[in-house]
C-alpha cells in the first residue's frame, strides 16, 4: 500500500503496520500512508476489527524532528490540519480497534495510540508525550484526547512535564487497558479483537458512534443520538437475528447486515 505503512488482513482482522526503522518515526510521508491505510481498512467489508502495530521493538518513538527544523509558522499553519487529521482518520475507522504498543508509544506515536479504542502495551513500553521538551505542545491530539481518557489534571501533569510513564502507570492511570509481555503484545491485541469478528457490525459501528460522537456534546443531544441510532438498528437483519436467537436460546449467527 505505501512504502512505510501496509494493511495486511488476515480472517477478519486488519493491522494496519507501521515499518519504518528504527524507531518509526512519523513524518509526513508516514502520516499520509496512515490516512490511506485508515480509509482502506474503514471502507473494507473484509476489514472487522483494525490493530495498528509498530512491529516487535518500536510502536512509534514520535514525529520526525528533523522535518520541524525546517518548517516555518507558515508551513506549519497550512500543515497542522492534515497531522490532525491523519491520526483521526484512525479515529474514525467505524470498527473496533486497538494499538499494540511495544517499546516507545511518544509523541505522535501516543497521539496515534489515543487515536485507537484500546491500547494493549508491552510491559516494557514507554509512553508520553515530551513536545514541552521541545517548545511546543502535542498537535494530533494529544491535549483533546489524553485529557478525556486519563482527565485533564494527570494529562496536565503528563503534558506540562514531558516525562514518560512505564505500562504499570499506564495501566493505573487509563492511557493502558490491557499490559504483556512484549513477545505477546500482537497476540493479546488479536485476542482483544477478535470476537468482533463475527460480531453484529452495523450495532458496534452504532456504538462506537454514539459514545465518540457523544463525547463531544452535551448530555441532552447525547441521548437524542444515542436514541436515533438505536431506533436505526430495528432495519437490519442482524437486529431481528439477534432478537430471533435470544428468544430460541440459540447463538446468534450475525451477518454485518
Amino acid at each position: 500500500m505505501g512504502e512505510f505503512v501496509q494493511l495486511e488482513i488476515t480472517d477478519g482482522i486488519g493491522t494496519i503496520r507501521i515499518d519504518r526503522p528504527p524507531m518509526n518515526p512519523l513524518n509526513t510521508q508516514v502520516q499520509e500512508e496512515l490516512r490511506v491505510a485508515a480509509h482502506s481498512a474503514a471502507g473494507s467489508e473484509e476489514v472487522k476489527a483494525v490493530i495498528v502495530y509498530g512491529g516487535e521493538k518500536v510502536f512509534a518513538a514520535g514525529a520526525d524532528i528533523t522535518e520541524f527544523t525546517e518548517l516555518s509558522y507558515r508551513d506549519m499553519v497550512l500543515r497542522a490540519g492534515a497531522l490532525s487529521g491523519a491520526f483521526d482518520s484512525v479515529a474514525q475507522i467505524p470498527k473496533p480497534v486497538v494499538a499494540a504498543i511495544t517499546g516507545y508509544a511518544l509523541g505522535g506515536g501516543c497521539e496515534l495510540a489515543l487515536a485507537c479504542d484500546w491500547r494493549v502495551v508491552a510491559d516494557d513500553a514507554k509512553l508520553g508525550q515530551p513536545e514541552i521538551r521541545l517548545g511546543l505542545i502535542p498537535g494530533a491530539g494529544g491535549t483533546q484526547r489524553l485529557a478525556r481518557l486519563v482527565g485533564p489534571a494527570k494529562a496536565k501533569d503528563l503534558i506540562f512535564s514531558g516525562r514518560m510513564v512505564d505500562a504499570e502507570e499506564a495501566l493505573r492511570i487509563g492511557l493502558a487497558d490491557r499490559v504483556a509481555p512484549a513477545a505477546e503484545v500482537y497476540a493479546t491485541a488479536e485476542a482483544l479483537v477478535r470476537p468482533y469478528v463475527t460480531g453484529p457490525a452495523l450495532a458496534l459501528r452504532a456504538a462506537k458512534q454514539a459514545i465518540d460522537s457523544g463525547l463531544s456534546m452535551d448530555l441532552a443531544n447525547g441521548l437524542a443520538l444515542e436514541s436515533q441510532l438505536f431506533a436505526s438498528l430495528f432495519a437490519t437483519e442482524d437486529m431481528a437475528e439477534g432478537t430471533a436467537a435470544f428468544v430460541a436460546k440459540r447463538k446468534p449467527t450475525f451477518t454485518g447486515r
